[in-house]
């Protein structure tokens, strides 16, 4: 199994410049998400979203580690912000 390493393959996307806003094309992924309302600090519902992703996430990885398209994947969270 070969091990992919995102953020080094996509290192424009995982380290921007700090100088400078840049607008970056991000190539077509698979990924999982939950929706939902509410402060993040405080919401319950956000707990158990994210402990739910979690589950969910962990348990294809290791169900795509034992299939034909073996992936070690990397992955980090993501909450959109309001526009200003």
């Amino acid at each position: 199994m070969e091990k992919v390493d995102f953020k080094k393959d996509l290192k424009h996307l995982y380290q921007p410049s700090a100088k400078e806003v840049v607008e970056v094309e991000v190539p077509k992924m698979n990924y999982l998400m939950v929706d939902g309302t509410g402060d993040p600090n405080t919401s319950p519902a956000y707990a158990a979203a994210v402990e739910v992703l979690f589950m969910v996430s962990y348990a294809v990885k290791f169900m795509i580690k034992k299939g034909p398209a073996a992936i070690d994947y990397e992955w980090k969270t993501i909450i959109r912000q309001p526009m200003a």
